[in-house]
C-alpha cells in the first residue's frame, strides 16, 4: 500500500513540474540566455580594461623614461596623453609627473597642475592632499601671508596627514616675516604632536631657539 502512495506523490510531483515548466518555461530560458551574455561581456570587458592598463602602464614608462633622459618638452606630450586619454589610475600619476618635471622650469605650471588634482573629487582624499601641499612648497617663498594660510592652515589641523608639513612651513614663513607669536604658535604644534616625524620635530625645536632670540 506504500508503495501506491509514494507513487501517486511522485506522479503529481511530476505532473506539478510539468506545469510549472509549461508555464515559466520561457522566463526561465530567457534568463538563462542573459546570465550567458552577461558573464560573456564581463569577461570581455576584464579584458580590454586589464589590455588598457597594461598599455598605460607601458606609455607611462616611456615617458617617465623621456623625463630621465632630458627630453622634457617629449615626456611632457606623452603625459598630457596619458592624463587626458589613461585609465583613472594612470591619468593622475601622469599630472603628477608631469607637474614633478614641469616644477624645475616652470613653478607656476606645476602649481596649477597640483591645485587641478588637488580639486579634483574624484581622486583619493590622499593625493589630493599630496597636491596640496606639493603646490604649497612651490609657493612658500612667492605667495603672501594670505595664500599660504589659505592653502596650508586647513591642512595643519590635527588628523591631517601632512599637517606637521604645513606646520613647519606656515611657522617658517612667519619666522621669516618676523611675526615670531604666529611662528612660536606652528612650530609649538609640531613638538608637543607626539606622532610627528623626527627630523621635523628637531627642525621645529631648533627653529623655536630663532623665535625666542628674536622675541628677545
Amino acid at each position: 500500500m506504500a508503495d501506491i502512495f509514494r507513487e501517486i506523490d511522485e506522479d503529481l510531483a511530476r505532473d506539478r513540474a510539468e506545469k510549472l515548466w509549461q508555464r515559466f518555461q520561457t522566463p526561465i530560458i530567457a534568463l538563462a540566455i542573459l546570465i550567458v551574455i552577461a558573464a560573456g561581456a564581463w569577461r570581455t570587458y576584464d579584458h580590454y580594461r586589464i589590455k588598457e592598463a597594461e598599455e598605460a602602464g607601458a606609455r607611462f614608462q616611456a615617458a617617465a623614461q623621456l623625463s630621465r633622459e632630458g627630453k622634457l618638452k617629449e615626456a611632457e606630450n606623452a603625459l598630457g596623453d596619458i592624463a587626458k586619454s589613461g585609465p583613472a589610475g594612470y591619468a593622475l600619476l601622469a599630472k603628477f609627473r608631469a607637474a614633478a618635471d614641469m616644477a624645475m622650469t616652470d613653478a607656476e605650471g606645476a602649481v596649477k597642475i597640483y591645485d587641478i588634482i588637488a580639486a579634483d573629487t574624484g581622486a583619493e582624499a590622499g593625493f589630493r592632499e599630496l597636491a596640496k601641499i606639493r603646490a604649497a612648497v612651490l609657493r612658500v617663498d612667492q605667495a603672501d601671508a594670505g595664500e599660504l594660510q589659505r592653502r596650508l592652515e586647513p591642512m595643519a589641523q590635527a588628523g591631517q596627514t601632512y599637517r606637521n608639513t604645513a606646520r613647519e612651513m606656515l611657522g617658517v614663513a612667519a619666522l621669516k616675516r618676523n611675526d615670531f607669536d604666529a611662528a612660536s604658535k606652528w612650530l609649538d604644534m609640531i613638538v608637543t604632536d607626539a606622532n610627528a616625524p623626527a627630523e621635523i620635530r628637531q627642525r621645529a625645536e631648533a627653529l623655536l631657539g630663532l623665535v625666542a632670540g628674536g622675541k628677545k
